[in-house]
């Protein structure tokens, strides 16, 4: 069993570590941040090496680095393909930290859900009352955002009062696409497009031309095509040419991305040829990551 001191210095070691881009530590930097004698330092570090916790290196740029046995000692997983999940103060992102674990510690009570989270780094910066995020993870695309309620600074571990959680799920656009789509020629005159659209109750479609996608057409098309008194010409004429073509295989997080920053509401699925495969909107997006189907809203 290691002391609190042990742990302490350990802790302290793979902070700095954390930040040093693989260099080693040196005693008097660890006995700086802890305020404690650079001896003091020494003499642990010898009990450390003898449990396999720590590594001297010599030489004058030499000092300490921590071994795997010392990221589990802590019960810090590391990988050798390890991924940084951010922490953010407001919009800040804090630099030298990441993740190293999430556990939710009241998730039954209604009227909280707080989180322990494992930093890997110094949070001596971060105090109570601070709003953070976090995240995403790697995966599951976890985020987080809420308070700051307690801080741990021997385990290194952050206390959170939670008010938002976000998931978005590993699956593809491929996976939740509609495959039989509704699309529409490149010469559909708009009366016929008007009724397409509300026979199949859809605000838009991907406009085909020799079996290719070539542009798509929406609601607002319709809106500008009477506002110009332009009621006599095809879709071809108004559809948009920028279309969003992406492959089944895109991840669903990196599709609400392409949604967001070009401002519409649907991505064509089609291969490298642009043969229409599928499509999804917006709403098949908000239904992937809700849930709402699978897992019942509870309502006490």
């Amino acid at each position: 069993m290691l002391t609190s001191v042990q742990k302490e210095i350990l802790q302290t070691l793979i902070n700095l570590y954390q930040s040093s881009e693989g260099k080693s530590i040196k005693g008097e930097d660890i006995a700086e941040v802890m305020n404690r004698n650079p001896g003091t330092i020494r003499n642990q570090m010898q009990s450390l090496r003898s449990l396999s916790l720590v590594k001297g290196v010599p030489g004058p740029r030499g000092g300490y680095k921590p071994t795997i046995e010392a990221y589990h000692a802590l019960n810090i997983s590391i990988s050798e393909k390890e991924a940084k999940v951010p922490i953010y103060r407001g919009d800040e992102r804090l630099e030298d930290i990441s993740v190293a674990k999430i556990e939710f510690t009241s998730v039954p009570q209604q009227e909280e859900c707080e989180a322990a989270i494992k930093v890997l780094g110094s949070i001596k910066d971060l105090n109570l009352g601070d709003t953070i995020k976090i995240g995403p993870t790697p995966v599951n695309n976890l985020g987080i955002m809420g308070e700051v309620v307690g801080r741990d600074d021997m385990d290194n571990i952050l206390l959170v009062d939670t008010t938002t959680i976000r998931s978005i799920p590993k699956q593809t656009v491929g996976d939740i696409a509609s495959k039989n789509v509704i699309s529409l020629k490149v010469d559909c005159k708009l009366k016929d497009a008007a009724k397409i659209f509300t026979e199949n109750k859809i605000d838009g479609a991907p406009v085909m031309k020799n079996g290719k996608v070539v542009g798509v057409f929406t609601v607002t098309d319709f809106v500008h095509a009477f506002a110009e008194d332009k009621e006599d010409i095809t879709v071809g004429d108004l559809m948009s040419t920028k279309v969003i073509i992406v492959h089944e295989d895109l991840k669903i997080a990196k599709a609400i991305e392409i949604l967001f920053k070009k401002s519409i509401s649907r991505l064509i699925i089609a291969d490298k040829d642009n043969n229409l495969l599928g499509i999804v909107t917006r709403t098949d997006l908000i239904n992937s990551i809700t849930n709402f189907e699978d897992f019942p809203i509870y309502t006490n």
